[in-house]
């Protein structure tokens, strides 16, 4: 068996509504879909995060995979990735991110071929379902959907997320200008869905260190279980330390600064990202030695969603609840999405490799979203157009 051909289709993955973050709107994300086609006829699917992937693919990565053995993971990854430790000067991100999503391809291949899920392979699975989270968040209102304005109408929405999927843990942004509005938000919600609740929040950097240390006491009173990304940088998140026994988390993967500095409690990230399964794995690995947790963070297409199911699945420490937009999502490229959770948990699938089917008109029509719109920006200042929002708000 031998790799025939690699295809990548970039896609827009719009949101039901945009919601607001300390950058501005986020009207949804652009993902590239990969599909390795073996000699055999089998397809695998992977999935890489923006745009470039199907570019980087298309100019070189595809023809010095095309022949090689698909099993081989190791030698397609030396065929194509330069070595590099995370030093700037060195180190190809883009490249890292666009093998990962091939790489999660050819496992999808290889349980395929061999006919079991990616977690037997993996090693075995030691939980059949993985928690996540709902989201909330301030949104504006699109097509009837959305129009969280207040924290009134967040309270509603998860409340509503209770009622429908039986939610037990919500995550949302809190990024206020004024923090006592944000302050608010999160009190309202604890109050109205109960103690038993879990909740978190994540500020994408919108604070200075100072107004986090006052914000820090408020939320530790609303037993906030994480507070992602506080303030900009590890190196402000360790002068933050000192002031909060708060779970603090970030998605920097700088694992060397992170244990120097003593932060953060937890990283958030995914795996096409990192590189693909094997080097996630790697990673996993040292935050469990090094005491951090990891959870997988949101933003995906439903194959590289059922990528992070087989990957916590298979991994015992992956036991804390991972980030979702499910809910907030109507489109997706696989006939079994967008997921939608019971109890906050979502099956491991059980069918051979990844487990899920790619629609191939729910992928075109998603790839003309990205040929009409172009890719999505996340960064877009409605308020200010033309100028990029500068951190912290306050």
């Amino acid at each position: 068996m031998k790799i025939s051909a690699i295809r990548a289709t970039p896609v827009n993955v719009p949101l039901d509504a945009p919601y607001v973050w300390s950058y501005g709107r986020f009207p949804g994300f652009t993902q590239t879909i990969i599909e390795v086609e073996t000699s055999d006829g089998l397809v695998g699917l992977g999935e890489a995060p923006g745009p470039a992937p199907a570019r980087m693919i298309d100019a070189g990565f595809a023809e010095p995979l095309i022949g090689r053995d698909p099993i081989d993971i190791h030698g397609c990854e030396l065929a194509v990735l330069p070595d590099g430790h995370g030093v700037q000067s060195i180190s190809d991100f883009a490249s890292l991110a666009t093998f990962g999503g091939i790489e999660m391809a050819l496992w999808d291949v290889r349980g395929k071929a061999w006919g079991r899920p990616i977690c037997d392979l993996l090693g075995g699975k030691v939980r059949d379902r993985v928690p996540f989270t709902d989201y909330f968040v301030y949104r504006d209102r699109l097509g009837g959907k959305g129009g969280e304005q207040t924290p009134q109408d967040v309270v509603e929405y998860c409340q509503r997320m209770q009622a429908d999927f039986g939610s037990t843990a919500f995550e949302g942004k809190m990024s206020d200008a004024n923090p006592r509005d944000a302050i608010a938000m999160v009190a309202a919600l604890r109050k109205a869905l109960g103690d038993d609740v879990l909740i978190r929040v994540d500020s994408n950097a919108a604070y200075s260190v100072t107004t986090a240390r006052q914000m820090a006491p408020a939320l530790e009173e609303l037993a906030i279980d994480n507070w992602e990304d506080p303030v900009g940088s590890y190196e402000e998140m360790a002068a933050l330390r000192p002031h909060t026994r708060l779970c603090l988390s970030g998605h920097n993967t700088d694992l060397p600064k992170a244990m120097r500095l003593g932060v953060p409690d937890a990283l958030v990230s995914g795996i096409s990202g990192n590189g693909g399964f094997l080097r996630t794995q790697k990673l996993i690995a040292t935050c469990e030695a090094a005491n951090m947790d990891f959870w997988c963070y949101s933003g995906d297409t439903g194959i590289q969603s059922a990528a992070y199911l087989h990957l916590c699945a298979a991994t015992q420490h992956l036991r804390r609840h991972n980030q979702s937009l499910f809910h907030m999502q109507s489109l997706d490229v696989i006939e079994e999405g967008p997921y939608r959770m019971k109890d906050s948990h979502l099956d491991v699938p059980s069918g051979p490799g990844l487990g899920v089917t790619l629609d191939r008109e729910k992928l075109a029509h998603m790839h003309r979203l990205f040929i009409d719109q172009g890719p999505l920006n996340k960064f877009f200042d409605p308020d200010n157009p033309g100028v990029m929002r500068r951190l912290p708000l306050i």
